[in-house]
Parts: C-alpha cells; structure tokens; sequence
C-alpha cells in the first residue's frame, strides 16, 4: 500500500502532541515531588530572548493544528493564547489531538502538491504541500517539542530521549 501526505502527516502530528502531553505531566508532577511552585518550570526558558514554557507549547500546537488544516483544506482555527498551567496546556494539547482525529485521510487527496502558501512578517513562503510538510511544519513542531523537553530537562526533570520518543518509536 502506497502511504499518503496523510500517513506521513497525521500519525506524526499526533504522536508528538501525545508525546509532548506526556513530558509535561512528567514535569508537573516532578515540580510537585520537589515541592517547586509549577510557575518556576513554566517561567522558565532556555535563553533571555527565547519563549517561556507556555508559548513553546502554544506555538507546538498551533503548527500542529496549521499544518492538518492547511493540507486539509480547512480554514485555521485561531485559538487564545492564554495558558498558564500546567492544566490548561494539557487542555490545548488535547484539542489539538481532537482536532488531528477529525481530519479525514480524504481530505489529504491531492494535498502532497497543492500550493501552501504563507507570509511571516514581511517575509512569504511557498511550498508544494509535500515540501510545506518536511521543510516548514514537522521541523517546527519538532524544535518547539524539543525546546520544551528541554526547559523541563534544565529545570532538573529526570527526562530521557524515550520520554521524547515514547509514541513514535
């Protein structure tokens, strides 16, 4: 059987928004082990200039979301990026995977060569859907996964690579 943008999307998504669900409850329960006030993980970031925890997360969920609804055809959701518990990003995670459920596999026909277009700033993408997926969406979610594994991690979060891994290997 032939795999689909769908097969290389959506499995994909999913498992990393499972995966990241799953370090935060690491670390929310690791912050209540060691008696630390949440507000210390989720204050803290890996440099002055980058995003705390809660924007990390945010902005994880939102390409999640972006790059199954642009492949799929659907208009974005915008959601409020209002977060500040642990509980809550739990919540926005579990829309997130609410919403990667509810895409249809037919919804993706075609979608490896549609135009994906997109503007930052000032500056414009465009990309074959394929290439929107490897070069803009899975690298993003993955460095915005990452980089919350890895505040956790420096916050003393006994974490390791499977922790990382857990869904996808």
């Amino acid at each position: 059987m032939t795999k689909t943008i769908y097969d290389y999307s959506i499995p994909v998504l999913t498992a990393m928004m499972g995966n990241l669900s799953a370090i935060l409850a690491k670390g929310h329960q690791n912050a209540v082990e060691r008696n630390i006030a949440p507000e210390v993980f989720l204050n803290s970031r890996i440099a002055p200039d980058m995003f705390a925890l809660p924007r990390q997360v945010q902005i994880a969920t939102d390409n999640a979301k972006g790059c199954a609804c642009r492949l799929a055809g659907r208009d974005i959701p915008k959601w409020a990026d209002e977060e500040k518990t642990f509980e809550e990003l739990q919540v926005r995670i579990a829309k997130t995977l609410e919403l990667l459920a509810s895409i249809e596999k037919s919804e993706m026909d075609g979608a490896d060569t549609k135009v994906v277009e997109m503007k930052f700033g000032t500056r414009e993408f465009k990309f074959t859907g394929i290439d929107y997926l490897n070069r803009m969406a899975i690298p993003n979610v993955h460095f915005h996964c990452t980089t919350a594994y890895n505040i956790l991690r420096a916050n003393g979060v006994p974490l390791g690579k499977m922790d990382y891994l857990r869904a996808t290997a």
